[in-house]
């Protein structure tokens, strides 16, 4: 076979210029200080991995998936402080080291009520040691 295969010879074609992506300012009057990130709405991906089973599939993950486009994207950015990070780091977590000195309430003889041993009228037969555990009253 003398016939050349048309794949071989045909030359590779140079891509025509693509267009840049769009941007949200060619849109939308942007704040100057908007992070760039959110002027190149490109730079953004959907977070859809594997398409989900259609019986567990939410509008969520349908929203989700997608790449946002320049009409979804923040016109102004509001940064917040980061002061109460920085020493919450700094110094750790809340910890409560102070003792406990209140009697805990019975669900058994009403929430008026403490748990003593003494109190022979309120104190549930089932907590008294000479007889078992089962109310027998």
């Amino acid at each position: 076979m003398s016939e050349e295969d048309p794949r071989e010879c045909a030359e590779p074609v140079d891509p025509a210029a693509q267009a840049p992506p769009p941007k949200t300012s060619d849109y939308y009057c942007v704040d100057e200080s908007l992070p760039v990130r959110f002027n190149n709405p490109a730079w953004f991906r959907g977070y859809r991995t594997k398409v989900p089973v259609s019986v567990y599939r939410t509008s969520n993950q349908t929203y989700g998936g997608r790449a946002p486009t320049v009409h979804e994207m923040p016109k102004v950015f509001y940064a917040k402080s980061s002061k109460f990070s920085r020493q919450l780091a700094a110094a750790g977590m809340f910890q409560n080291n102070s003792f406990n000195v209140c009697m805990e309430k019975s669900i058994v003889t009403g929430v008026d009520n403490c748990i003593t041993s003494y109190d022979r009228l309120n104190f549930h037969p089932s907590y008294n040691p000479s007889r078992p555990s089962i109310c027998s009253d």
